[in-house]
């Protein structure tokens, strides 16, 4: 069979400094051990500051828009040379950091935000597997990188990318701080079930099965929902 035109990402989705770009790097890391091709989609935050676009607390439609369709062109190009494609931050994060900015600084949403929402919408269709950390106030800020320090726009992001992926019915597994090592052997074993199985039918827009937030010991256990190939999984982690 051909190569689908699109591969199917999974995506790890919370607010900063909950382990997202350190529990990719270690999965990144296991698979190659394996010898499986591997891609990654990196988060887009500081390339959008360093073009002048405001971001976390300050975000605005454009800034979001831009991460938003970034993201997605840089998914899409990743998918086409890659068995798996990992994603730190997908793009239900933008949206949900674009809700937590507005409430921060209590403003409403402008006329172009269902632009944005249904952007995210028909893209999320495209994630095989979607992960979200949660914040834990008792793990410190990382020092390997300059860091926010503002605890409520940490907590408002922790909460509003959750309320996104319900909203958008977008299935997910919760990733815990001190489960990682549990989440790595059961996303692997995913990806090597994905990589493995025979090709499938895609749904139609619209078909796939409502939101179930789950924790990490229960993974996606119906593998037959979507079209596979044994090429092009992606994985993303917002």
């Amino acid at each position: 069979m051909n190569k689908p035109e699109v591969s199917r990402p999974v995506t790890v989705t919370g607010t900063h400094s909950t382990g997202k770009t350190t529990f990719m790097a270690r999965l990144a890391d296991e698979l190659r051990r394996d010898r499986i091709e591997v891609a990654t989609v990196g988060d887009l935050g500081p390339q959008a500051h360093q073009l002048g676009f405001p971001i976390l607390y300050n975000h605005t439609w454009a800034s979001t828009l831009w991460i938003i369709t970034r993201g997605i062109s840089n998914e899409l190009a990743a998918w086409q040379h890659a068995d798996v494609v990992l994603i730190d931050r997908g793009i239900p994060d933008a949206l949900g950091y674009y809700d937590a900015a507005l409430e921060y600084r209590g403003h409403q949403p402008d006329s172009n935000y269902v632009h944005l929402e249904q952007v995210v919408a028909a893209h999320r269709h495209h994630y095989d597997l979607v992960l979200r950390t949660i914040l834990d106030p008792r793990i410190p800020l990382g020092i390997d990188k300059p860091r926010d320090t503002d605890q409520e726009f940490r907590t408002l992001a922790d909460a509003h990318v959750a309320k996104v992926l319900h909203r958008l019915n977008i299935d997910h597994e919760v990733l815990t701080f001190d489960a990682h090592d549990r989440a790595l052997v059961e996303t692997r074993a995913f990806i090597e079930g994905r990589l493995n199985e025979p090709a499938l039918e895609a749904p139609q827009v619209g078909s796939l099965p409502c939101h179930r937030a789950r924790t990490s010991s229960a993974w996606p256990s119906d593998p037959a929902r979507w079209r596979s190939t044994k090429r092009n999984r992606s994985l993303a982690l917002s």
